[in-house]
């Protein structure tokens, strides 16, 4: 299993303001759904975008550069350009601290 990775402070993420981080080589969105943080890879499968500085409302997420939306609570592509579902990650908050993995679930 891989390290917890320090990204951010739990005060940068809010329902209107996702954080862009990255872990290794991998770009990862943090998300504030209804108090509880959610982690998604950050590039959109369909086109090479990333999806933090996408339009949210409430869990899905939509891409910048096209209609494909997700949920990013489950990755799961939801509507719009077909694609894959985008990848999520274990994400915690530790003394205020915003900590992911980069090794995905499932």
């Amino acid at each position: 299993m891989s390290e917890w990775t320090p990204v951010g402070t739990r005060e940068q993420v809010d329902p209107d303001t996702p954080l862009a981080v990255t872990v290794g080589e991998q770009a990862i969105g943090v998300y504030d759904v209804e108090g509880e943080l959610h982690a998604i890879e950050d590039i959109c499968p369909h086109a090479h975008a990333h999806l933090t500085q996408g339009f949210t409302d409430g869990c899905e997420i939509e891409c910048p550069l096209h209609n494909a939306v997700f949920d990013v609570r489950s990755g799961k592509h939801l509507r719009g350009e077909p694609c894959r579902d985008v990848i999520t990650f274990p994400v915690r908050v530790v003394a205020g601290r915003i900590e992911v993995q980069a090794v995905p679930r499932g």
